[in-house]
């Protein structure tokens, strides 16, 4: 499954908790469409560690990594290589 499939999908069912699944763009900013809150990035935080199996930085916690689809499937593309390599 592509990274951001999964993070629409956790962020439909557990925060969200919508069966209608995720109805915003990949680009929609998490904070400013009211999608996630403080407590929601926690969650999410902890979600792409264990799914992911990757190391979340205290400092990567910013809107730049996690303020959209997009941007959090793009951080963890860049922990994954960055495990990997």
């Amino acid at each position: 499954m592509m990274i951001e499939s999964q993070i629409k999908d956790f962020i439909a069912r557990n925060i969200l908790f919508s069966s209608s699944g995720f109805r915003y763009s990949d680009d929609s900013s998490f904070l400013q469409e009211g999608i996630i809150d403080s407590l929601g990035v926690m969650e999410l935080v902890a979600f792409v560690e264990k799914t992911f199996e990757v190391k979340v930085d205290d400092h990567d916690i910013t809107p730049d990594n996690f303020d959209s689809v997009r941007k959090l499937a793009a951080y963890v593309q860049r922990l994954s290589g960055a495990v990997a390599g």
